[in-house]
């Protein structure tokens, strides 16, 4: 059996909307593309609209897909599952709205062979499309993320769309996981900005080299963000990273 080059990770929790625009395809036909072998798993976070059953169809027919079924454990709990589950020599992880097309892993690629462990997508500080209330919140998010975490030197931490060697993956994630004691079941959405910003910081602090790659990117609107709540949350996540930071819990 050949080796896996690629694993594409991808989180979904009520999803059935993207899913029935044809997602799913227009990710297996730019990989089918390719000249290397991948698997695409798709993490469901217990989604309550038909999307697992959906996804469940479509990984029967396409041998390159499959499934994993969570409980409702949030993003960061559904991404973490799938990249220790992941088997490609490398990992990439994106949103199922492809806000940041598939296509553009060809931007990504060419810094693994230039010694870098962890490549990440960078949108534009313009965010085309954001309405006004999701650039405040990015702004605000990357000063206080720069103050009480640090990663200054990174502009975009939250852009979901991030490739990592298998090695730096399984360690970076097994210690996203163990910060966590796992992940608990939760009885409401979840897209928390502390996620990403966290397993940076671990990446930054094991050694990993990073680098940040400018991307396309198109705002995609989604019931699930709360700009208010959103903001509140992701305050109280930074002081929550600061404290393991502290307490050398990432050690």
């Amino acid at each position: 059996m050949a080796s896996i080059f690629l694993s594409v990770v991808i989180p979904s929790f009520n999803e059935m909307g993207n899913l029935r625009k044809g997602i799913l395809s227009k990710v297996q036909k730019y990989l089918d593309k390719q000249n290397f072998d991948y698997e695409v798993i798709v993490v469901d976070d217990g989604s309550e609209d038909g999307g697992l059953e959906f996804v469940k169809k479509f990984a029967s027919e396409e041998k390159e897909f499959r499934v994993i079924q969570n409980t409702h454990s949030g993003k960061a709990g559904a991404v973490t599952t799938g990249m220790l589950s992941a088997k490609g020599d490398y990992i990439l992880f994106t949103d199922m709205d492809q806000a940041t097309p598939i296509e553009e892993l060809e931007k990504l690629l060419p810094y693994l062979n230039k010694g870098y462990d962890v490549v990440i997508g960078s949108r534009s500080s313009n965010r085309e499309g954001a309405p006004l209330t999701r650039k405040i919140m990015a702004k605000g998010m990357m000063v206080l993320r720069s103050t009480i975490v640090g990663l200054g030197e990174i502009k975009d931490t939250q852009c979901g769309f991030k490739l990592f060697s298998n090695a730096a993956a399984k360690d970076i994630f097994e210690r996203v996981k163990e910060g966590h004691n796992g992940f608990k079941t939760i009885h409401r959405s979840s897209v928390t900005a502390g996620f990403d910003i966290e397993l940076l910081f671990i990446a930054k602090s094991r050694g990993y080299k990073i680098k940040e790659v400018p991307v396309d990117w198109l705002y995609v609107e989604t019931r699930r963000v709360s700009p208010i709540k959103d903001s509140v949350e992701g305050f109280f996540e930074l002081f929550k990273i600061r404290r393991n930071i502290m307490s050398g819990k990432y050690d």
